[in-house]
């Protein structure tokens, strides 16, 4: 498989000095930045994932008719904390 790169990045010094100075033994700055880009694109993805959900819920709701109210999703959110406190 071919492998891409990305294009240079230009940062102060003081940003780079930071970023080195956090790097585990053995760990490069080039692997740093690709773990990083790499979580900040899982992130991403699962922010729009999460977008859609709810956007989907809300026209499900709207054309269902068929709201929660305040009290029903505090209580169902209080019954998932206390299960994963529990687990």
């Amino acid at each position: 498989m071919k492998s891409a790169t990305i294009p240079p990045l230009r940062v102060t010094t003081e940003l780079r000095n930071d970023a080195e100075s956090v790097l585990l033994e053995g760990e490069s700055l080039s692997s740093f930045v690709e773990e990083s880009l790499r979580r900040q694109i899982v992130r991403r993805k699962m922010n729009q994932e999460f977008i859609a959900r709810g956007l989907a819920a809300g026209e499900k709701a709207k054309s269902t008719g068929q709201y929660a109210s305040k009290d029903e999703v505090i209580h169902s959110l209080h019954s998932i904390l206390e299960g994963s406190e529990q687990k």
